[in-house]
C-alpha cells in the first residue's frame, strides 16, 4: 500500500531531515545611494524566499556601498541608510526568511560597520565589526570603531529596542541544529576569528558579510580561508563580497560568494557579474552536530575557552518553516561516498588506499620476521585485490613474488570461470600457485556430521555452505604453519557490516587482513585502477577486467539446474551500491534510517550523479524508493542485530579511510547482543514511493 500523499510530501521536505536551505546575495549597488541598494537587495530577498531559503546574507555595508570613504561621516548618508533599512525591514514582514544586511550605524556617539539581522519586520540584532583593517588599501579605522569598543548592549533603531554586540547568536526555536553567528570581513582574516568562539558557543551557521576587493590570487585564498574556518569550527560558513557598482577609483570588485560546510564547498557564485545574483545551498545541520559530538576535542575546546563562550547572548526566533510541502533536496549526494566521482580524485584515492594497505602489510611482515604469505585465491574481487597488495609488498621488500603461496580450492559450486580466473591471475602475478580440491575432505566432514549430502542427497543448507568455507580456511592455516607463513585475509568492510562472513573462516579470520576497512564498491575501483594505471600489463590486465565483470558470488551452492543461475550475493543481502551507501551514513554520521533513505533517494533520482562510462552497472542501477527501503531494512537488521560478535574478534587490519572501520580496536564498538528495534521503527516512517 502506498503512503498517504501528505506523508510523501513530509518525507520529501528537506527541513524534516535537518537540512536548511541558505543563500548568499550579491546585489548590484550604487555608491551612496541607499534607496537603490535597498531595492536591489529587496528583489534578491524575495527571490531567496521563493526558492525556499530560510536565510539570506548580503555584502558588507551593502546598503551604502563599501567605498564611500569619508562620506560615511555625512549625516545625510547615514540617515539614508537607516531609511533603506526600514524599507527592507518592511518588505520582510511577509517573508519567512532571516535576512542579514550591512550598513553603517551610529551608537554611543560613534560609527560602527554593522550587520543587521532581520526577520518578519523585527530587527533581531545588530552585530558590529570587531577587527578594522587599516593597512594597504584599507582605511576603516578612519571612519569606524571596533565593536569591542561599544558601550551599549542594546540600541534603539526604527522604533525597536535591539540587541547590539559582536557576541550574538540567533537561534530558530523550531530548528534545534540551526544557530547563526555573524562576523564581518576582516574578522575571519585574523588569527582567532570571532566565529571560532561562536562555534564553541553553539553556532552551526557562520556568516561573513564582506566587501573584499579583488587582487590576483585573492579568490583562491578566500576559498582556503572559508574552507578551513568551516572545517575547524565544524560548521557551515557563508561568505559574501561586494560586486558591480563599487568604486573603481583604486580598486576592483568581483562579487564572489561562497558557501562551505565542514571544509566542503557547497556553492560558489559567478565572479565579475554585472547583474545582481544569488547562490543557494542546502546545508546538513545534523552533520555539524554529529561531527561535534564525535570529535571530543571540540568539547574540550569549549571547556578551555569557557570564559569567552559564556559572553555570548542568544536571540530566539520562530522561523515558521513549512514542513508539509514537498521541498526536495537541492544538493548533490554522491551515490558512492567511498569513491570520488571525479576521475582524477578517484585515482588519487585508489593510490592512497593501495599505499596504506601495502605499507601496513610490509610493516607486519617486517615486525614479525615472516617473509611468506598464504592466500586463498577464488577468482573473485576481494582475494584478487589482496593478492595485488601482497605482490606490491613483496616487491617493496625485495622478496620474490613466489613467497606468496596462492591456493585456489574448488568446491561443489566453484564455476569454471572463476577457477580459470584464479589460475590466470596467479600466473600473471608470478606467485606460487597450487590447486587443492576440498571436496574429498568436505565429504568426510559431511559423513562425520551425518549430513544428507554424504549420502548423495542435495541438501544445500547453511551447514553445506559453511563446511566448504571452513575447510578452505583450515587448509590455509595448516599450510601457513607448514610453510612458516602468515595467512592473508581477504574479507572487506561491506561483508563485516552485513555479517556476510562465516565465523572463523577466510572472509572473517586470518593472521592479517588488508581489506577489512575497504568497502566493496571501493575494492571494485581499486582493482580497476591497478588494471588501468600501468601497474600490470598483458594478461594480468585482462584477467583483472574479467574479474570485475564476474557476478559476486560465494560459490557455495551449485548453480540452478533449471536456469543455470549462480548463487548471487546481492540477491541475498541487497546491492552493494546501496549497502555501502547505507553503511557510510550510518557508521560515519550515525544518521537515522529515514534520513539515509532520503539521501539515497536523492542520490539515485539524479541519473547523472556518479554515472561513470567505464562502469556499466552504474548506468543500470537506478534504485526506486521501494528498493532503497527494502535494502536498508536488510542492512539495519544485519548491522544492528546479530553480526557484531563477528566484528568483535576480527584480525588486525589497517584503517584506510575517515568513513570508518569496524575493528573494535580502531573504530567501532557495540554490544554483540543489541537490538535493532528503534532503527526499524524509524525506517517504517519512510513511504514506499513518492
Amino acid at each position: 500500500m502506498s503512503a498517504h500523499p501528505h506523508q510523501n510530501q513530509h518525507f520529501l521536505n528537506l527541513y524534516n531531515h535537518d537540512f536548511a536551505r541558505i543563500a548568499v546575495g550579491v546585489p548590484r549597488c550604487r555608491i551612496a545611494d541607499p534607496a537603490f541598494n535597498a531595492a536591489e537587495t529587496q528583489k534578491l530577498i524575495i527571490d531567496a524566499a521563493a526558492g525556499g531559503a530560510s536565510l539570506v546574507v548580503f555584502p558588507e555595508l551593502g546598503l551604502s556601498a563599501y567605498t564611500c570613504d569619508d562620506l560615511f561621516h555625512q549625516r545625510a548618508l547615514l540617515d539614508g541608510c537607516e531609511a533603506a533599512l526600514a524599507t527592507v525591514l518592511d518588505a520582510s514582514k511577509d517573508l519567512k526568511i532571516i535576512t542579514i544586511v550591512g550598513l553603517p550605524l551610529r551608537a554611543d556617539h560613534r560609527l560602527f560597520n554593522c550587520a543587521a539581522v532581520l526577520y518578519r519586520g523585527r530587527i533581531l540584532g545588530i552585530v558590529p565589526k570587531t577587527y578594522l583593517p587599516n593597512y594597504g588599501e584599507f582605511y576603516e579605522a578612519r571612519q569606524f570603531n571596533s565593536g569591542d569598543d561599544a558601550l551599549s548592549t542594546e540600541v534603539s533603531l526604527l522604533g525597536q529596542t535591539v540587541p547590539f554586540g559582536s557576541k550574538l547568536l540567533f537561534a530558530p526555536r523550531d530548528m534545534p541544529f540551526f544557530k547563526i553567528h555573524v562576523e564581518i570581513c576582516e574578522d575571519v582574516w585574523t588569527p582567532i576569528p570571532p566565529s571560532s568562539f561562536a562555534a564553541l558557543a553553539g553556532a552551526t551557521v557562520l556568516v561573513n558579510l564582506s566587501a573584499s576587493n579583488i587582487t590576483v590570487g585573492k579568490s583562491g585564498y578566500r576559498h582556503q580561508l572559508v574552507s578551513q574556518q568551516s572545517a575547524r569550527c565544524l560548521a557551515t560558513y557563508l561568505y559574501s563580497s561586494a560586486g558591480a557598482g563599487e568604486s573603481s577609483t583604486d580598486l576592483a570588485w568581483d562579487g564572489q560568494a561562497l558557501i562551505y560546510e565542514n571544509g566542503d564547498k557547497l556553492a560558489e557564485s559567478e565572479r565579475f557579474s554585472d547583474e545582481s545574483h544569488l547562490i543557494f545551498a542546502d546545508t546538513d545541520l545534523e552533520r555539524m552536530s554529529r561531527e561535534r559530538m564525535r570529535q571530543t576535542s571540540f568539547g574540550q575546546s569549549v571547556r578551555v575557552h569557557a570564559a569567552q563562550v559564556s559572553e555570548f547572548r542568544t536571540v530566539d526566533v520562530e522561523l515558521e518553516v513549512d514542513r508539509e510541502q514537498a521541498l526536495p533536496l537541492s544538493r548533490v549526494v554522491p551515490r558512492y561516498p567511498y569513491v570520488p566521482a571525479d576521475r582524477t580524485r578517484r585515482d588519487d584515492r585508489c593510490q592512497e588506499v593501495y599505499s596504506i594497505q601495502v605499507q601496513a602489510l610490509v610493516q607486519r611482515l617486517t615486525s614479525s620476521g615472516i617473509k611468506k604469505l598464504v592466500l586463498g585465491v577464488s577468482g573473485g574481487l576481494d582475494s584478487t585485490h589482496a593478492l595485488l597488495v601482497a605482490a606490491e609488498a613483496m616487491d617493496r621488500m625485495g622478496l620474490p613474488r613466489t613467497n606468496i603461496l596462492g591456493y585456489t580450492m574448488p568446491g561443489f559450486a566453484t564455476g569454471a570461470r572463476t577457477l580459470q580466473q584464479a589460475h590466470r591471475l596467479m600466473t600473471s602475478i608470478g606467485c606460487y600457485a597450487q590447486e587443492i580440491d576440498i571436496r574429498p575432505s568436505c565429504q568426510q566432514m559431511f559423513k562425520d556430521l551425518g549430513h544428507p549430502f554424504a549420502e548423495g542427497k542435495p541438501q544445500y543448507d547453511i551447514t553445506f555452505e559453511n563446511v566448504q568455507a571452513g575447510e578452505r580456511t583450515n587448509h590455509l592455516f595448516r599450510l601457513a604453519n607448514h610453510q612458516g607463513a602468515l595467512v592473508l585475509g581477504t574479507g572487506d568492510l561491506s561483508e563485516l557490516a552485513l555479517g556476510w562472513c562465516t565465523y572463523g573462516v577466510g572472509d572473517h579470520m586470518s593472521h592479517y587482513n588488508v581489506n577489512a576497512s575497504v568497502p566493496k564498491t571501493l575494492i571494485r575501483h581499486l582493482v580497476r585502477w591497478v588494471a588501468e594505471a600501468g601497474h600490470v600489463s598483458g594478461d594480468a590486465r585482462q584477467v583483472l577486467l574479467d574479474i570485475l565483470d564476474t557476478e559476486i558470488s560465494p560459490e557455495l551452492v551449485p548453480a540452478s539446474e533449471d536456469t543455470g543461475a549462480v548463487q548471487s550475493t546481492e540477491a541475498s543481502i541487497g546491492a552493494y551500491d546501496l549497502q555501502d551507501f547505507n553503511l557510510f551514513y550510518t557508521l560515519r554520521y550515525g544518521f537515522a534510517p529515514s534520513k539515509v533513505a532520503f539521501l539515497a533517494h536523492r542520490a539515485w533520482s539524479d541519473k547523472e550523479v556518479g554515472a561513470w562510462p567505464e562502469e556499466a552497472h552504474v548506468l543500470r542501477n537506478q534504485f526506486e524508493l521501494a528498493a532503497i527501503k527494502r535494502t536498508l531494512r536488510i542492512f539495519v537488521g544485519r548491522f544492528f542485530r546479530g553480526s557484531q560478535f563477528k566484528r568483535t574478534c576480527v584480525p588486525n587490519s589497517p584503517k584506510v579511510g575517515s568513513g570508518g572501520s569496524l575493528s573494535p580496536r580502531g573504530d567501532w564498538r557495540m554490544p554483540s547482543d543489541s537490538e535493532s528495534v528503534v532503527w526499524l521503527a524509524d525506517l517504517d516512517r519512510v513511504p514506499e514511493q513518492v
